[in-house]
């Protein structure tokens, strides 16, 4: 490592302060900091000390989506094999998975980093490590078969407004990567809606059609997956968004290592059971009639409220707003789902009306901690009076 250290200050050296290149350092200290821990410590103020900063909660997150990752990986060959018929091994089905969504994520990082790049470069800052887990994210909650360039363009979209437009990492108030899809949603709806794009190569092979079961439910048909095949995930649906079971795996993950909120995971399984159980009383359509249970683990609501509803960044940051807030992230999903059957999947919405109102409910949580404090004093003051 000492080897690798020295290469990198010499490397370094034209970039620094009063030199040719200073102007570029953001970019190449941005390979510095991917690979080592800065060693500049902190010279005035009050500051809070940690051993966790930012790339290592990054890295963190990353390490959580890996198994999702792989599952959507395996899930998407698997999808297209057992469509077409054809005989097929697990390396047959993750090979066809990865010759898909590699290509994804190779456009999501080198379109969103060389636009942080940029901002770094231009605003004269370094480079932030947040976009390790967007870069990622994007890709895992987009269907299999949308092109590239519509990748890209969504992901220059998201970086652009949802974040550098607002100052950058920490200061955004839409999450990212919810944003890219919303965007790709709506410029592009026959690439994001249908049977025809959740099952890799559905629009070019006749036999191939593979609607997501929510998407069958709002179309009056009926749904032939077993509670365990939801839960597990070889279900159609977005890339990474179709299990549950491995994406348990990832919220244990976060909230061990303490980087996702538990509150707000939580509060969103309680708000979306208890929708869930109401409408199932009244029943008056499939989607009404569809087990509570069964809405917990399709539609990508799992993924949204463990990897996009606790983004620190853009939720609730009280304990207690994050319980309200995780719980109408999962009332507006059912909701959305039920009562919108143009899309019925409704947690990329639900999670990105609340980002808007978290700031709001984080305010109204403070002032009420504020008004109990003085009350609280004003009766002490009375009794020592």
């Amino acid at each position: 490592m000492s080897f690798l250290r020295k290469k990198i200050d010499q490397i370094k050296r034209p970039f620094a302060k009063g030199e040719k290149w200073e102007k570029f350092a953001p970019a190449v200290n941005a390979f510095d900091t991917f690979l080592f821990v800065p060693n500049h410590t902190t010279q005035k103020g009050a500051h809070v000390r940690d051993a966790v900063d930012l790339k290592r909660t990054m890295v963190t997150v990353i390490l959580a989506l890996v198994p999702a990752l792989i599952y959507g990986i395996y899930n998407t060959g698997y999808q297209y094999f057992i469509q077409t018929g054809e005989a097929f091994t697990f390396i047959d089905a993750f090979i066809h998975g990865a010759w898909k969504i590699v290509p994804m994520i190779i456009v999501s990082y080198a379109v969103g980093l060389t636009i942080e790049f940029i901002f770094a470069i231009y605003r004269g800052h370094e480079v932030n490590e947040g976009y390790l887990v967007t870069g990622l994210l994007i890709p895992m909650i987009m269907p299999v078969d949308i092109p590239l360039w519509m990748v890209g363009i969504s992901t220059a979209f998201a970086v652009l407004i949802a974040k550098e437009a607002f100052g950058g990492t920490g200061m955004n108030i839409l999450n990212p990567a919810l944003t890219a899809r919303a965007f790709a949603f709506f410029a592009y709806p026959t690439y994001m809606s249908g049977n025809k794009v959740w099952v890799s190569e559905a629009s070019n092979v006749d036999a191939i059609s593979g609607e997501t079961i929510l998407g069958s439910l709002a179309a009056g048909s009926d749904v032939s997956y077993s509670m365990l095949e939801m839960f597990q995930g070889s279900i159609p649906g977005s890339i990474a968004e179709t299990s549950a079971l491995w994406i348990g795996v990832g919220a244990l993950i976060l909230i061990l290592t303490g980087v996702g909120s538990w509150r707000i995971i939580i509060g969103g399984i309680l708000g979306a059971s208890i929708m869930g159980f109401l409408f199932n009383l009244w029943g008056a359509n499939a989607l009404m009639s569809f087990n509570w249970m069964n809405h917990l683990v399709v539609g990508g609501f799992a993924f949204g409220i463990v990897f996009m509803a606790t983004d620190p960044v853009s939720a609730a940051q009280t304990n207690k707003g994050k319980w309200i807030y995780g719980v109408l992230v999962g009332i507006f999903c059912i909701l959305i789902r039920v009562f919108n059957p143009a899309y019925p999947e409704g947690v990329m919405l639900a999670i990105l009306l609340m980002n808007v109102f978290a700031p709001t409910i984080d305010h109204y949580v403070v002032e009420a901690n504020i008004s109990k404090r003085k009350k609280r004093w004003a009766n002490a003051q009375l009794k020592t009076a």
